[in-house]
């Protein structure tokens, strides 16, 4: 069985992040969609309800399992008996940063793959960051985010 992981903070989990995952599992076996902490970013959802945002997101895909992950993500790789990394890559900015995110994970675990997978062009601009600064405005974020994430943002702001 071909296993991927997929990591991030996902905060929010955005129509770009389903896309992925959606492709992923055309070409994996199983698809573990890892939410992770951080520490650089201030967090909207708690790690609990990423999780269960994507659960709910991906409810129609059998193949996708979503986890909580803390540490080390190569450390993760054996926990969940992963063949390869997944990431996005939306921009040549994002390649640098994820080629060497990559070379590092590769120098840790000999035997760690990343596969890179580019957005549709509907989503090479959507991000967490620019969802949440439309949602701090009162900006219509709902066309870049599921429908269950579009809701919890508003019962969110709400608060």
């Amino acid at each position: 069985m071909k296993t991927v992981l997929y990591p991030g903070s996902f905060d929010p989990f955005t129509n770009g992040h389903y896309d992925l995952v959606c492709r992923a599992a055309q070409l994996f076996d199983k698809v573990i969609v890892a939410v992770a902490v951080n520490a650089g970013k201030s967090p909207m959802f708690s790690l609990e309800e990423r999780r269960h945002l994507i659960e709910q997101c991906c409810a129609d895909l059998p193949s996708v399992e979503v986890v909580v992950i803390e540490g080390l993500l190569v450390d993760s790789l054996e926990r969940y008996g992963v063949q390869a990394i997944l990431r996005g890559l939306r921009a040549f900015s994002d390649f640098e940063y994820e080629l060497q995110m990559a070379l590092m994970n590769r120098n840790l675990r000999p035997q760690c793959e990343t596969i890179f997978l580019t957005p549709t062009l509907k989503n090479s601009f959507v991000s967490s960051s620019l969802v949440k600064e439309i949602a701090r405005y009162n900006g219509d974020f709902s066309s870049y985010v599921p429908g269950p994430v579009a809701e919890a943002i508003r019962k969110k702001r709400a608060e």
